[in-house]
């Protein structure tokens, strides 16, 4: 008996640390954000002051309307693909991949690519048929899934994915191959490449919405994964529905993901790379590596 208390005594205090390095990352944050929000160039090189901005204009134009949803997006740029990450690699039990392995990161491709050739090229443009490409890219794989007789779900839907990720790069290809050499092929380069230098406080709260609810909605059931990372039968017998809670976490990924890809451009690594540095970091438990991946993400 005194064995077991003193393990759990040992899992509790390691717990403790872990919730107070997550505060300390939570503080990284902040603390890189204000920076990064003041640092610059301007006046010149260094820390902008508070008295600056309140007697210059331009200096408040520079920090509120360039910066400021520049950095907003990055981060939640950075949560939302590393939150996807680590969703993705707990539900299919596979280290390698990321937010687009459903054909969601080649879907937005697909579709920004179609909007440039086909629909005339506009920024709401591009960034509505991103976003709703990439959710296709997702339904499409899910429904190829069901059709497939072969193995477990989650073989299915990998193999779904792979499919479907083919099926719209052949399509990107055949959309730069029509695209005219001197500008459309050009700005469908510079979309697939990814950058923050298009964003503005309108094309934020465009993707607010999409991202905090599907944040939000992993943040809450992040526990959840721990139960779906196991069999179906183990996972069954826990009071889980396998396939619907699978459904349901896998679109509050790919929803964010979707969203920032669709004004951003394509961003690689960042949910492949961060869920792994979180566990390193906080062991295996989503309860909190979710969070840790999320602020992992957003520093990065």
């Amino acid at each position: 008996m005194s064995a077991a208390s003193a393990a759990l005594r040992e899992v509790a205090s390691r717990n403790l640390g872990r919730r107070w390095n997550l505060l300390w990352l939570a503080l990284g944050l902040a603390t890189l954000f204000t920076l990064s929000l003041l640092l610059g160039r301007y006046p010149e090189t260094g820390l902008i002051s508070w008295d600056r901005l309140k007697q210059d204009e331009l200096a408040r134009l520079l920090v509120f309307n360039l910066r400021l949803p520049r950095l907003l997006t990055a981060m939640l740029l950075g949560m939302s693909l590393s939150a996807g990450g680590i969703v993705f690699q707990m539900l299919f039990g596979n280290p390698l991949v990321e937010p687009g392995f459903l054909g969601v990161s080649q879907g937005a491709a697909f579709g920004a690519a179609l909007s440039i050739v086909v629909l005339g090229g506009s920024a709401a443009l591009i960034q509505g048929s991103a976003a709703v490409f990439a959710l296709a890219g997702l339904g499409l794989s899910y429904l190829l899934a069901r059709r497939i007789r072969y193995g477990g779900w989650v073989l299915r839907l990998v193999l779904s994915g792979i499919a479907v990720s083919a099926l719209f790069s052949a399509g990107l290809g055949i959309l730069k191959y029509m695209a005219d050499p001197l500008r459309q092929l050009p700005e469908i380069t510079f979309w697939l490449l990814g950058g923050l230098s298009s964003i503005t406080w309108i094309k934020l709260f465009s993707i607010l919405p999409a991202v905090s609810i599907g944040l939000g909605f992993l943040f809450l059931f992040r526990w959840r994964l721990n139960v779906l990372s196991l069999s179906d039968e183990a996972a069954f017998s826990m009071g889980a529905a396998p396939k619907r809670d699978r459904l349901l976490l896998l679109t509050a990924a790919v929803l964010p993901a979707a969203a920032v890809i669709s004004v951003a451009g394509m961003v690689g690594w960042v949910g492949l790379i961060m869920p792994h540095i979180a566990r390193r970091l906080f062991g295996s438990d989503t309860r909190l590596t979710l969070p840790a991946s999320m602020l992992l993400g957003g520093i990065f």
